[in-house]
């Protein structure tokens, strides 16, 4: 094994396919316009196609579509010629790729496609191809050579279709204002989905799970509270149920260092006035960022009078698997 050799080739394959995509800049043009306009248009669905290579392509391409807000599924063209053009409507859109714009497969379908009255959407690397000059938008995603040394695998073809895919279908999410919410309601089972559906008052401790203290309260009782609730903190209250600090762990270590007695100090003389807090129907998301953000490992819940409502840590959301 040459490791000069490999290293050099595994170079030459990032920068080739690298410049490809580079070079797709310049073809955001009218027609990409054009091709955008149809997507967003469409009152049915986005049909993709595509052989082979991009066949698989086209396959994440759609998947990405429809995670973004633009409903679509993909088609084989093989399978689309015995039966499965049913699944076409005239109000859906075609989105067509093949890198010669001459996949026997594709063109085989185009005269009905085009009986249907269906839009066609054509990627492809040849300009001049007959699925190009049958399409009514076509995106030119032509490279001036794969990475493949022989020349023969599609490597750079491949890689430009699939980021083309990405800027149209990204184009349209920012176009249709397609919010976080948007896109975890499509992905409810994955990390993704939980931080972006769950809310805190689905993780946080409530009732006689929430450490909390009155502001008379002794750093000893602070610490049985902690000991207690298992929390690392305790809320400090005042008599009408306001949030008026908290005491961490990291508190108790740094009091102890000062060697102040815990027995004949106020807790409201050491704790940290105020603390972090969010409210209950905040986005878990936002616990986690507040965490990471202030490097602490718990919030303390409050409600919009600052009454103290619940409280959670780092492992809470642990459990909840968003982190």
């Amino acid at each position: 094994m040459n490791e000069t050799a490999l290293h050099a080739l595994a170079r030459a394959v990032i920068e080739t396919e690298a410049s490809a995509v580079t070079n797709l800049l310049e073809r955001i043009d009218d027609e990409f316009l054009k091709a955008c306009g149809f997507l967003l248009e469409c009152k049915g669905r986005i049909v993709v196609i595509g052989m082979g290579k991009s066949g698989h392509v086209g396959s994440k391409i759609a998947a990405t579509l429809a995670s973004t807000g633009t409903p679509a599924f993909f088609v084989h063209p093989a399978e689309a010629s015995h039966g499965d053009l049913g699944m076409i409507k005239p109000i859906d859109v075609v989105l067509a790729l093949s890198n010669s714009g001459e996949t026997d497969e594709v063109k085989l379908i185009l005269p009905v496609l085009k009986r249907l009255g269906v839009k066609i959407v054509a990627m492809t690397g040849k300009p001049g191809s007959t699925l190009a000059e049958h399409s009514d938008a076509h995106i030119d995603v032509s490279v001036e050579k794969e990475a493949c040394p022989l020349g023969l695998a599609p490597t750079s073809s491949t890689t430009a279709a699939l980021v083309m895919g990405d800027a149209l279908a990204i184009s349209l999410l920012e176009t249709r204002g397609f919010t976080r919410e948007d896109f975890a309601r499509s992905h409810p089972a994955g990390q993704i989905g939980r931080r972006l559906l769950l809310h805190i008052q689905d993780v946080m401790h409530t009732g006689d799970e929430i450490p909390s203290v009155p502001m008379d309260a002794s750093i000893s009782q602070a610490i049985v509270e902690m000991t207690a609730k298992r929390l690392g903190m305790t809320a400090v209250v005042d008599t009408t149920g306001r949030v008026a600090g908290i005491y961490t762990d990291g508190d108790l270590r740094r009091t102890l260092d000062s060697g102040q007695d815990p027995h004949t100090m106020s807790v409201s003389d050491v704790m940290t006035r105020g603390g972090k807090s969010i409210y209950p129907d905040a986005l878990v998301m936002e616990a986690t960022r507040m965490m990471q953000d202030h490097a602490i490992q718990g919030l303390l819940v409050i409600d919009r009078d600052g009454k103290l409502v619940g409280a959670l840590n780092f492992q809470d959301l642990l459990r909840a698997g968003v982190v």
